[in-house]
């Protein structure tokens, strides 16, 4: 594929080598540069595009190599949503400036208030601009992370980025969690974006907006001059013509082989001849020596030439073996849960009705960022009654009727309730904080399912591709693809295995290959699926039996492209 920068490098890699502290190798002498445009930046999960970023960023250093760039780096990070606590002034970047200048106005005549302000005094009125025009209320500034939700939270970050105005910018998953209207948005906002953009992402549309890709596969940073789905054609065709050029070389390996063997016979069939000649004595020794030794020569020649010819033909099939790609995927069997086709799962009621979700249905709810989907969703979870079963989430702050803090709040949801019927309920969180970040892989999931040997939770990790080394480390040292794929391992691996799952925007950080075995595995659950996403694509593959979407505190049916309620 081509290799072609657009314009000249903003960033610029030469050898980056990175090990974590416990000895993992996460890259290892990258090279490669990043144009003064637009660059989607792919790979698969676990690849080391967040570590990459962070590198460039400076918030890791290269044990190894070096990282050039044209100007200041501003990084939006995949895992913003966690800080909770922190106020939005501070995640637009302007709280220090914010505080001064309310400092001021109180009477507060500091020096060091008139050194952070600098010329910026109307910092607020800025800011508070920028979140109305990314679709946020003009009193988001003075509210806290927490207080938002996680598709508003990612706005609030992605218009931070562009306030500070670094010449160089490098957005991880910034669509995750993003409605639709949202993610329009986002992407005029990349549209026009002014200096060098890096974008991490799954996000296909907006992936194709930009100028350059560059693909991070085996610690090769390969750069292919334009978008997503050019790329996408560009690799599937390069792979076909490898497939094709791997299957003549095994043919011309067979017949190298082939022909080597019919070599041999013949020349055991002549040395046999010769052998039999000399016992007749049919000419003299000395010339049936002579011809011995000419035959041992040709003889020893033709094995030669044979032999170079099938080791020629096997390093050609080497060759053409390394050109194509046996990427591992995640590989998910659910259990059977053990659910009735009648058993009643959840209770979904407003707008003067009721929609119960029964045995092995799926429901999908859908609704705009801020409408209290995933406090509608915590609703659910927590009114289980009897025993939880394993829940892949925090619900220390759950409050008795299982609401917590979100941006649409409980006020919101006037007429919206929800009701488990089961206690084995599996809840994905959409900031995935229900892991431990101080202990390893194999731990988190050890508390899962307590009853497992840690070589069956080894090979149950293996199914999500997390091996070796990976489950011995701090949950904190893992990308976000692996995070979630060890949130994912903790739900759908739990013992016993859970009747009813609850997942918030569960492709968020998931590579598309690791997203079509999500929809294989859910395709073949015995039990309740209840489900948030703004990916139409993965609701249509889905199949939800019924669609409702909260909008203005109430339920309602509701239909996406290529999906209709069945009105249960």
């Amino acid at each position: 594929m081509p290799t072609t920068i657009h314009s000249h490098p903003a960033v610029v890699l030469d050898r980056v080598t990175f090990t974590w502290p416990d000895g993992t190798p996460a890259l290892h002498e990258v090279s490669g540069a990043f144009g003064a445009g637009r660059t989607g930046l792919v790979g698969r999960n676990g690849a080391g595009k967040s570590t990459l970023l962070g590198l460039i960023a400076g918030q890791h250093r290269p044990a190894s190599g070096t990282i050039a760039t044209t100007g200041d780096v501003d990084l939006l990070p995949q895992l913003l949503t966690l800080d909770t606590d922190r106020r939005v002034a501070d995640l637009l970047g302007v709280g220090a400036a914010v505080d001064a200048v309310r400092a001021i106005a109180a009477g507060d005549v500091d020096p060091a208030h008139f050194d952070t302000v600098g010329d910026d005094w109307d910092v607020e009125a800025r800011a508070t601009a920028a979140l109305v025009e990314a679709g946020l209320p003009p009193d988001a500034l003075g509210r806290r992370v927490g207080e938002l939700s996680g598709g508003e939270a990612v706005l609030v970050a992605l218009t931070g980025v562009r306030l500070q105005g670094a010449p160089i910018a490098l957005l991880d998953e910034p669509t995750n969690n993003l409605d639709r209207d949202a993610r329009a948005r986002v992407y005029d906002l990349v549209r026009r974006w002014r200096g060098a953009l890096v974008v991490v992402s799954h996000d296909t549309t907006l992936l194709d907006l930009m100028d350059d890709t560059a693909e991070l596969y085996g610690s090769a940073l390969t750069t292919f001059g334009g978008g997503y789905s050019a790329w996408r054609e560009a690799l599937d065709a390069e792979q076909a013509a490898a497939r094709q050029a791997e299957t003549a070389a095994r043919q011309v390996v067979r017949r190298e082989k082939r022909d080597r063997i019919h070599q041999e016979q013949v020349l055991s069939t002549r040395a046999a001849m010769g052998r039999k000649a000399s016992v007749e004595k049919r000419q003299p020794k000395i010339i049936m020596n002579a011809r011995k030794r000419a035959a041992q020569e040709s003889a020893g020649r033709l094995r030669g030439e044979a032999a170079g010819k099938e080791a020629e033909a096997r390093a050609a099939l080497d060759a053409a073996e390394r050109r194509v790609r046996d990427d591992d995927s995640v590989r998910i069997d659910l259990p059977d849960p053990g659910v009735g086709a009648g058993r009643r799962m959840a209770t979904f009621t407003g707008a003067g009705r009721s929609w119960v979700l029964q045995g092995p249905e799926r429901f999908a709810l859908v609704g705009p960022n801020g409408a209290g989907k995933t406090t509608l969703l915590r609703r659910l979870v927590g009114s289980a009654t009897t025993g939880r079963g394993h829940v892949a989430g925090d619900f220390a702050s759950t409050g008795p009727e299982g609401a917590v803090s979100d941006s649409a709040g409980a006020d919101l949801l006037r007429d919206a309730h929800a009701e488990a019927r089961t206690d084995r309920i599996g809840y994905l969180s959409q900031r995935v904080d229900g892991l431990d970040e101080t202990v390893s892989p194999l731990e988190n999931l050890r508390r899962a399912a307590p009853g497992i040997g840690d070589v069956e939770l080894r090979n149950r990790l293996a199914r999500f591709l997390l091996r070796g080394d990976t489950v011995l480390r701090p949950v904190s040292a893992l990308s976000g693809g692996e995070r979630f794929r060890l949130a994912l391992a903790c739900l759908l691996m739990a013992d016993p295995p859970p009747q009813l799952l609850v997942l918030d925007e569960p492709t968020n950080n998931l590579d598309l290959d690791t997203v079509d075995q999500v929809v294989s595995a859910l395709g073949a659950f015995r039990g309740g699926i209840v489900v948030v996403s703004h990916d139409d694509a993965f609701l249509r593959r889905v199949a939800p039996d019924l669609v409702l979407e909260l909008r203005d505190g109430e339920l309602h049916e509701a239909a996406i492209d290529g999906v209709e309620s069945d009105g249960v």
